[in-house]
């Protein structure tokens, strides 16, 4: 039987410097990859007082028709935010990030189960995204589902933070997100889904365009479909347990989703 082959002190020694060094490179590529993303970080403190003129998903939607040959214009109309009845605010809030007023960007606690989820499913399953983080994905980055595009999703969340009250980031998230086939923000989405004018939107009309938020080119708030149904009676009991509706509409929000 053979004898096993022993390192030697000099061998042993050129090994760990080996490791040392590879540790060392890695490090320094992930710190200059980390600083150069940092430093390259969009500018947001511009959006204290000037509305964005466009958003990222917008010009992706734009380039991808282009390319067959179709010139698109994305349909929106600003909308302050005291204009926005407080009922769909309030549903937005308990659907999209019930939290946002208290935390700093990052749900962190809904981040946790999200990760779990993930893991369980192999996938991107859940998606744990706060409302400053989903403005920030909507202004500014692709629409896919990377570990480095939520890493940079999350420090510009933390910019938009620290740069703007927390009014402000849910204003310009109402008026940029996708409600419909190339139709943004709650003030345009409630004149092609309803044709009025946002303010004039009722408890009900408010919950079913909140409900298509999360599939917005695959829902018609104006149908009760398997996921309006779903989706509608969710909210209106999520609003009912916070005390955000009383109980005669709570019924009749319930009822309208049957």
């Amino acid at each position: 039987m053979a004898e096993e082959t022993q390192a030697t002190p000099k061998q042993r020694s050129k090994f760990k410097k080996i490791v040392l060094w590879t540790f060392l490179v890695l490090c320094g590529g992930a710190v200059a990859i980390a600083l150069y993303t940092w430093i390259t970080l969009p500018n947001v403190t511009g959006l204290k007082t000037a509305n964005p003129v466009s958003t990222s998903l917008m010009r992706l939607q734009a380039a991808e028709a282009a390319k067959k040959g179709i010139k698109i214009a994305a349909r929106r109309e600003w909308v302050a935010f005291d204009r926005v009845p407080e009922m769909l605010r309030k549903a937005v809030l308990v659907s999209e990030d019930a939290n946002f007023y208290s935390h700093k960007g990052i749900d962190f606690e809904e981040l946790k189960a999200s990760i779990k989820q993930d893991i369980k499913e192999r996938r991107f399953a859940r998606g744990g995204s706060t409302i400053t983080q989903q403005l920030a994905k909507n202004l500014y980055l692709s629409g896919s589902k990377t570990l480095w595009r939520k890493v940079t999703e999350a420090l510009i969340a933390r910019r938009l933070e620290r740069a703007l009250p927390k009014n402000r980031i849910f204003e310009l998230y109402l008026n940029a997100i996708e409600l419909g086939p190339n139709v943004f923000g709650v003030q345009a989405a409630a004149r092609h889904w309803f044709g009025k004018d946002v303010g004039e939107l009722t408890l009900e009309e408010s919950v079913r365009l909140t409900a298509i938020i999360p599939r917005p080119l695959k829902s018609d708030p104006r149908t009760n479909d398997a996921w309006m149904k779903f989706k509608g009676r969710w909210i209106a009991d999520t609003l009912f347990a916070v005390k955000a509706l009383g109980d005669e509409d709570h019924r009749s929000l319930v009822a309208a989703f049957e």
